[in-house]
């Protein structure tokens, strides 16, 4: 190869390495602009949901920044000197939180996140933030494999009934059995909460009959329970059309026969109700008088039981429903309907 050969060879390949060079020169300082040091005293807002909740707990690794509250939309209150940082949801992180808590913690740490995510407790993110990277640290998954009660065991999380329940078997090493500490007590808190409002919305639930044949139940509970409610009430109406709607939350729960979705939404127009569905309630209202015994008249322990912030949307407790298409009981005490 002739001297101006090689000479343009090399040229080239000197122009060949200038311009890489050029352009990480430029990317070092993109980074170096972009990069943001670690803030100490910080607070993450998100929109509400459980996908922004995880994609806060993302940003927090991604940051590598340990924030000291992790809050709604609308519910902080910033401390002194306090950075806010608001946190836009992303489905892909928040997926990856996800599966990275069920991997470090099982199926019945997750579930829990969900449930204690729905609490109104202002604290409820910031308390699920500090589980997570709990249960992430210490990396004990439940497993139930080889455990005798793993038929009859609900898990960690009962799934069935008003309140947590923890695993008595093999699989209590799980982070959700350290009840001392104070990443996971808190939790179980907020979990036996949720769960006990469930509890109350199940048995105060009371439905109407639309025109249209759907039935509609209004409910206006201190948590945002009805994602947790329309299993079990799809179960039961099977291919029967139903509304389940948040007064509070704004949130409705709508199944269509076959699968049900969850609907935002600050106003819920629909169809009056059924001909039959006065007599129905009428009827309603006086066998919950019929029943009622006189001589254990308790309206304290009857306050316990039915929440007074439950009343307006359970039909027996309309003092002013009409029932004129029935004839009144002769034997009724009308106090049994003050409350």
């Amino acid at each position: 190869m002739s001297e101006s050969g090689s000479s343009s060879v090399k040229g080239v390949r000197e122009r060949k390495k200038g311009v890489p060079e050029a352009v990480r020169e430029e990317k070092k300082g993109a980074t170096a602009v972009a990069h943001e040091e670690p803030l100490v005293d910080v607070a993450y807002v998100h929109d509400g949901s459980l996908e922004g909740l995880l994609s806060a707990v993302f940003e927090a690794y991604a940051r590598h920044e340990d924030p000291q509250d992790i809050v709604r939309d609308g519910q902080l209150q910033p401390r002194l000197g306090q950075t806010v940082r608001f946190i836009e949801t992303d489905m892909e992180r928040a997926l990856r939180v996800q599966r990275g808590v069920k991997r470090a913690g099982g199926h019945g740490a997750y579930d829990a996140v969900v449930r204690a995510s729905l609490s109104d407790d202002p604290e409820a993110g910031t308390i699920v933030y500090r589980f997570i990277r709990y249960a992430m640290a210490a990396n004990r998954p439940h497993d139930c494999t080889g455990c005798r009660k793993r038929r009859s065991c609900a898990g960690p999380v009962d799934s069935g009934g008003p309140a947590s329940v923890g695993c008595t078997g093999k699989a209590s090493g799980s982070v959700l059995g350290d009840l001392a500490h104070p990443a996971v007590a808190p939790l179980h808190r907020l979990v036996r909460a949720v769960g006990n409002e469930r509890h109350r919305m199940i048995q105060f639930l009371r439905f109407e009959h639309l025109e249209n044949g759907v039935w509609l139940a209004r409910c206006n509970p201190s948590a945002s329970v009805v994602p947790l409610l329309m299993d079990y009430f799809s179960a039961r109406f099977n291919i029967q059309p139903f509304i389940i709607y948040d007064e509070v939350h704004n949130l409705a729960g709508v199944y269509e026969g076959r699968e049900w979705y969850l609907v935002r939404t600050d106003q819920l127009n629909v169809p009056d109700r059924a001909a039959d569905e006065q007599l129905m309630q009428a009827a309603w209202k006086r066998f919950y008088r019929t029943v009622a015994v006189e001589a254990r008249y308790n309206p304290e322990l009857r306050r316990q039981f039915m929440p007074k912030r439950l009343w307006k949307n359970i039909v027996e407790m309309h003092e002013d429903l009409p029932d004129t298409d029935l004839a009144p009981p002769t034997t009724t005490p009308e106090r049994l309907w003050r409350g």
